[in-house]
């Protein structure tokens, strides 16, 4: 059995099984400071961004999730 990589193509159901994995990864970001520009070059912003694009009514854009997150970090401050 071979290591994960990010470069292999997921099934859409594997998306969908770790929207919160990238939520997660998207809030740790977040709070150790990036910027929405170099949170947009990571594998989590580029997954939610897939998701976005196959069911836009079910899953924010991640631009969307980045200002939503980090108010709500900021409010739990």
């Amino acid at each position: 059995m071979s290591a994960p990589t990010f470069t292999a193509a997921l099934t859409f159901g594997e998306l969908e099984a770790s929207y919160l994995l990238y939520c997660k990864a998207l809030r740790i970001l977040i709070r150790d400071g990036l910027t929405r520009a170099k949170a947009s070059r990571t594998v989590a912003w580029s997954r939610l961004e897939s998701l976005h694009h196959s069911l836009p009514r079910q899953y924010h854009y991640p631009e969307q999730l980045f200002v939503l997150l980090s108010r709500e970090l900021i409010a739990a401050s």
